[in-house]
Formats: structure tokens, C-alpha cells, sequence
């Protein structure tokens, strides 16, 4: 989700109603493009984070620190220089820019009272923050953008402060239905893309969301737009405005399973079927959807090599699996070999010397064939040739299909693996999997290397009817959640014929209702390779049950008598405890 204008709407909301009778305490930059603004009035202490970074430009009040350098930027000496203890008169936004302008009151070397602004551009690459005067004159910024970068805009001390209109977009508060009709008419393009093309402030995830509330599709035509379309797309615009003009908004993250998704300062409805989390403070959704995003993409970062070794590993038992299979298709012939022999050795004194061929009565299925025959062979040398091809064919079925059997588990338990990478959310369940993969071979153990404690848990979730679920993470995780933490009496949970989590009701002698046994087969729906199909067919049964053959992989367990229910993965309603 980009860090769009009405996002910035929202910031600049709270940041007014919080920094009213405050002052600029403290003043720092702990990284490049990046500072913290140490805020105290009205009893409180706040921290406002501004970064100017051209991947993730971000701005939020937060409870946390960072470590100062030990000499301070440039800019950051300027800005104590100027700013210390200086009083914040105003927090705006210009339009719906992604600006942020916050207007200082300080005294000056001679005490006289002076006014000063420091200007937050959160537009991706362009990003910046630029302190000026009260004639909008540039005293600095954090980023210098000189006429060899930008034909646009000069950033520079002593230049004039100005926002760029590099396109030609209208100001949504001052529009009407006349002229949102005219624009879209005109747009001949896919309507979301005509409102946040058209309109400044719109994301094109707003833009959609504005079409889904309209109930017209994002991607159909302006031009096939009937009037009532564009009249309900301008009713659900207008309503989305006004929200942002009185102030009300309801910050949320959408989350896909336990991955943050999208956030908006607004409701998103068209996420009606994924898991919401709601805040009253558009700083804590920012810091908490961007310290999540970090923390899953920082996982699957630290999984890249174990993936890598998985897929590797799999892609070439799914080949080995294939030619196996090949062979032992052409061992199917082998009886053909049987029945040739034995009608040789009944018949065979009845075929002549030198026969290339000789026809016999089939006693398996009273039909006559015509078996061939080497006519530099007697009838008896010929039987015994096919004796033996049958014999060699029966010991390669026999040796194939142990071989096929044991590259199948090495594949069932590769994909499991893979699964387990997909559903981790730390380095303690990465570890874990680390281990599976050495204690399977596919990690030489280096000899001295120190192992490494296990500390991850499973998910554990909690029923509507009070009762505890648990998940396990990967397959080590699975085999002690079964067979250790789970008692006899507890209900077992699987997706079918497919890699997935062992999910375990914990009944406490009680009796599960219905409505327990179906959430808990959404999780184990939702934590299998069937996560993201409509329908997962789950076995369920009474742990006592389940069986773990010997020597059998890691999570490989087998049952006879169970249940099975159909169910989506929807786990959206069901609380997650830890």
C-alpha cells in the first residue's frame, strides 16, 4: 500500500489535534533521510519519526528511539540550531498532496519572535524534508535536488518553496456530479484508473474501493458506463470525500492469514472477506503494518536458501518419481513373459524345429495366441529365455516399487516442507525446519556446529465455544503436538491427501459442538497446500486413532477409520491466542 494523500489526511488530523501548546524538544537524525522530532507539551512526550527514504517514506508518532550518531548531520545541526524548544503553531496539508507542513514559532538570535516551516514530502522517490522560512524561502533540506536532477524543481538553500504540479489533476473537494460525470466520460479508460489518474489524492486502491462501494467494475470501461453507474460511482466518491473533509476515518490493516495485506485510512470494503484490524491512531497502524510487512518480508529473506535447497531437492525426486514410474510400466509385461514359457513347455513338443512362431491355446483365458519363438532355438530354449525375462521384469517390479514408495515420501515430505515455509513467521520456526531438513540429509552437518535450541510454539487459538486449537508450524512440530502434547481423547485434524498442519482440538473430556469441529477444520484448511481454494476436503478423528508408522518422515502419520467434512479457509473469525 502505497503512502497515499488520504493516509497523509489522517496524520495530519492526528498530528494537529496532538501537537496543540507543544514544543520541539529534541532534534535527531539516526539514519540517512530520516529524523526524529523529540515533541513535550501537555504533560506528554511524544516521538514523530519522519523518513525521507525513496523505497519507504514514512511519517508517524512512535514510542521508540534510535540511536543518534555521535556527530549530527548537517541538516539535523541546522534544524537544533533554529528549532530548539521552538512552539508548533499548525500541522496542514496542502490540498490532498502528500504534504505535510508543519508551521514553527521561535525566537531568533536576537529574540525576536519568528516563524519557520518545515515541509514533509512523502512522494516516493521525490520524497523530502525541506525547512524554510516564512516567505516559503529554502533555508535547507535533507536532500539537495539541484537543475542536473530535476527540470522541475530546484531543492536547493536561497531557491523559493513550491509545489510541483507535474500533473494536470483535479482538487476533489471542489467537485460536483456535472463535472465528475464529464471527466469520466471523457477518461475512455478502466474507471478506477480514470478516478486516481483524475483526481488528486486517489490511490488506485481508493479508486477501486470507490468502484466496489459503486458496485461498478474497476476495470470496466468509462466509455461503457451506463448514466446510473456514474452516478452511483459519483455518490460513492463523494461519500469518501466528505469522510476526508470532516475528518472521519477509521484506520485498518487487512490481513491475508497472518500477513499484513493492504491498510487505508478508510474502510476497505472490497477486503470484505479477509481478517481486519481496526485502529483508533493512524500512527499505530502505520508502525505496526510496516514493522509486520519487515518482519514478513524479512522471513521470507532468511527462508530464500532453505526454499532453494527444497525446490531443488524436490524437483529432482518429482524426476526420479517419473522415469521410476516409466520403468515399472514396462515391467507390466512380464506375466505376458510367464504365460509364454508355460505354453511353450505344455505345447512345445508340438512346435517344429526351426519355427519362427507358433500358435497356442491361452488355458488362462481360453483365447489362442501367437507367441514368437528364436528359430535358432528349440522349443525348450525358447521357454526358458522367457522364463528368464519374466524373472529379471518380476525383480525390477519388486526393487521398483520399494524405490517408488520411498522417493514418494521423500516428495510428500519435500512438499510438506514447502508448506511449513509458507505458513513461518520467525527465525524460531525456520530453525526448526532447518533442523527437519539435517536430520533428512538435505543439510550436510557441519561437524563443531553448536545446535541450536528449538523455541518455536504452535498457533493456538482459541474456539467459539471456548475451546483450545492448536496448529503446528512444521512437520518436527506436528509429531510432538500428536503425539506428546495431545491426549487420546483429543480430536485430530488434516487436510486430505495433501501436506498440511496437524491441528489438534483440545477436549478436556468435554463434548465438541458443531461449530468447534468446523473452525477447526478451516485451520487446518487454511495452514495446508489447499490454502487459497474455495473448498478443502479435512479428515478428522479421535487422536488415539492416529498411528505413526516406524521409521516413518517427520509429520507422516496414517488412520483407517475417520470423518470428513468440506470446508473454505476462513479463519478470519477465529482468535488467535499466541
Amino acid at each position: 500500500m502505497a503512502f497515499d494523500a488520504i493516509t497523509v489526511a489522517a496524520l495530519t488530523r492526528e498530528l494537529s489535534d496532538t501537537f496543540q501548546n507543544t514544543r520541539i524538544y529534541k532534534i535527531s537524525e539516526p539514519d540517512q533521510n530520516e529524523l526524529i522530532l523529540t515533541i513535550k507539551g501537555n504533560s506528554s512526550q511524544y516521538r514523530l519519526l519522519i523518513s525521507a527514504d525513496a523505497s519507504l517514506p514514512l511519517m508517524y508518532l512512535t514510542s521508540e528511539n534510535k540511536p543518534s550518531p555521535l556527530t549530527a548531520p548537517n541538516f539535523c545541526m541546522l534544524l537544533r540550531k533554529h528549532l530548539s524548544n521552538a512552539k508548533i503553531i499548525s500541522v496542514t496539508q496542502p490540498g490532498l498532496e502528500r504534504i505535510i507542513r508543519i508551521e514553527l514559532e521561535h525566537l531568533d538570535e536576537m529574540g525576536d519572535l519568528c516563524r519557520k516551516n518545515l515541509v514533509v514530502e512523502l512522494m516516493g522517490k521525490h520524497s523530502n524534508i525541506i525547512f524554510t522560512d516564512a516567505e516559503d524561502n529554502i533555508i535547507d533540506s535533507i536532500k539537495h535536488v539541484s537543475h542536473n536532477v530535476s527540470s522541475v524543481r530546484e531543492v536547493l538553500p536561497g531557491r523559493k518553496y513550491f509545489i510541483p504540479h507535474t500533473q494536470d489533476k483535479q482538487d476533489p473537494f471542489g467537485v460536483d456530479a456535472g463535472s465528475f460525470a464529464a471527466t469520466i466520460a471523457g477518461a475512455h479508460e478502466p474507471a478506477g484508473k480514470a478516478i486516481y489518474m483524475n483526481y488528486t489524492g486517489f490511490s488506485p486502491i481508493l479508486a477501486t474501493e470507490v468502484c466496489y462501494r459503486a458496485g461498478v467494475d474497476a476495470d470496466a470501461s468509462t466509455s461503457s458506463l451506463s448514466e446510473s453507474e456514474v452516478a452511483a460511482l459519483y455518490d460513492a466518491f463523494a461519500a469518501l470525500v466528505a469522510d476526508v473533509r470532516e475528518g472521519r476515518f477509521a484506520p485498518e490493516i487487512i490481513y491475508d492469514g497472518s500477513a499484513p495485506l493492504e491498510y487505508a485510512a478508510v474502510p476497505l470494503t472490497l477486503y470484505h472477506d479477509k481478517s481486519v484490524k481496526a485502529y483508533d491512531s493512524i500512527s499505530s497502524l502505520i508502525e505496526d503494518f510496516y514493522r509486520e510487512k519487515s518482519v514478513v518480508v524479512r522471513i521470507r529473506q532468511k527462508s530464500a536458501d532453505l526454499r532453494k535447497i527444497v525446490t531443488t531437492a524436490l524437483e529432482r525426486n518429482v524426476k526420479k518419481l517419473d522415469l521410476q514410474k516409466k520403468q515399472l510400466e514396462d515391467t507390466e509385461k512380464k506375466d505376458k513373459f510367464r504365460i509364454y514359457g508355460e505354453l511353450i513347455n505344455t505345447y512345445g513338443y508340438t512346435v517344429p524345429e526351426g519355427a519362427k512362431s507358433f500358435e497356442a491355446l491361452n488355458y488362462y483365458t481360453n483365447e489362442t495366441i501367437t507367441i514368437p519363438l528364436d528359430p535358432d532355438m528349440t522349443a525348450l530354449e525358447n521357454g526358458k529365455k522367457y522364463f528368464e525375462k519374466y524373472s529379471k521384469l518380476k525383480r525390477t517390479a519388486e526393487s521398483l516399487t520399494g524405490i517408488i514408495e520411498e522417493v514418494s515420501d521423500e516428495v510428500a515430505q519435500l512438499e510438506s516442507i514447502l508448506t511449513s515455509l509458507d505458513i513461518a513467521v520467525d527465525e524460531a520456526d525456520l530453525a526448526e525446519i532447518k533442523e527437519e531438513l539435517t536430520q533428512s540429509g538435505y543439510i550436510r552437518f557441519k561437524a563443531g556446529t553448536k545446535k541450536q535450541k528449538i523455541t518455536s510454539k504452535p498457533f493456538h487459538f482459541v474456539s467459539s465455544d471456548g475451546f483450545d486449537i492448536y496448529v503446528g508450524r512444521n512437520n518436527l512440530q506436528n509429531d510432538r503436538l500428536t503425539f506428546e502434547f495431545a491426549n487420546g481423547g483429543d480430536w485430530w485434524f488434516h487436510a486430505k491427501k495433501m501436506p498440511g498442519s496437524h491441528v489438534i482440538v483440545r477436549t478436556e473430556g468435554r463434548e465438541v459442538p458443531d461449530r468447534t469441529f468446523e473452525e477447526a477444520a478451516r485451520l487446518a484448511a487454511h495452514f495446508s497446500k489447499g490454502r487459497g481454494t474455495d473448498r478443502v476436503e479435512i479428515d478428522y478423528l479421535l487422536r488415539k486413532n492416529v498411528k505413526k508408522p516406524a521409521k516413518a518422515k517427520p509429520g507422516f502419520v496414517v488412520y483407517y477409520t475417520n470423518y470428513s467434512m468440506v470446508i473454505d479457509d476462513d479463519i478470519s473469525k477465529i482468535k488467535q491466542v499466541d
